[in-house]
């Protein structure tokens, strides 16, 4: 009898002492699955969408002549510029905005600029290869400048770090010719068999102003710097 009731006996501890263990483990990895779940994930990487912010701008076209600009991108759709040209008469200044929906492909460009007056006459020689000096349309040519005004559809390739583009559309010109210059050109005098004659004397009271609306366009190409 002694014999059966210690074996019960040892019986009842093993059982008790192997459910306490199973417990314990159960617990155990309870916790640690509370401690895994409450890591957080270290977050990806972002991909950096940076865009160079300051380039410089060249392009050639008509009223503009031939361009050269600093270009700022604030954003990737929205980019403005402001530069100088020369039209083989004079010096003159220009503004841009353009508009990329995409950041590259189709595009919108409003510009306005001015030519300073100066003398068209070498460059109307050039060009025509003829003698225009001591003609009648010298005076007229001694000042010629200009305001212009475009807005312009286009073309542009590339973004990140250079840009290709095509642009036409239509550009408003405004120009003055110089009261003296046309009174000049009409008052002098004509000459008959080498001698001088008397002619017809116009008095001007006022400048002349020339406009022009229609078609216009140029390319160029920008290099981002920074």
């Amino acid at each position: 009898m002694r014999i059966a009731r210690s074996l019960t006996l040892l019986a009842v501890m093993a059982t008790s002492a192997s459910a306490r263990a199973q417990d314990g483990s159960s617990v155990t990895a309870g916790s640690a699955d509370a401690s895994v779940t409450q890591v957080p994930a270290a977050p990806a990487p972002a991909a950096s969408s940076d865009l160079p912010f300051l380039g410089v701008m060249t392009d050639v076209g008509i009223p503009d002549g031939l361009q050269g600009s600093i270009v700022l991108r604030p954003a990737k759709a929205l980019r403005a510029s402001v530069g100088g040209g020369y039209n083989m008469i004079s010096k003159g200044v220009r503004v841009g905005l353009s508009l990329l929906p995409f950041g590259r492909g189709p595009s919108g460009t409003v510009e306005a600029g001015r030519y300073f007056a100066g003398d068209a006459n070498a460059a109307v020689a050039q060009i025509s290869g003829a003698n225009v000096q001591g003609s009648v349309f010298s005076p007229l040519l001694q000042r010629v400048g200009y305001d212009y005004v475009n807005a312009h559809l286009g073309l542009d390739f590339g973004y990140k770090r250079a840009t290709f583009y095509i642009h036409g559309g239509m550009s408003y010109v405004r120009g003055t010719i110089p009261k003296q210059s046309i009174a000049d050109t009409f008052n002098n005098q004509p000459s008959i068999n080498g001698e001088t004659a008397s002619g017809t004397q116009i008095t001007v009271k006022s400048d002349a102003t020339v406009t022009y609306i229609g078609p216009s366009a140029k390319i160029g190409l920008i290099v981002y710097l920074w």
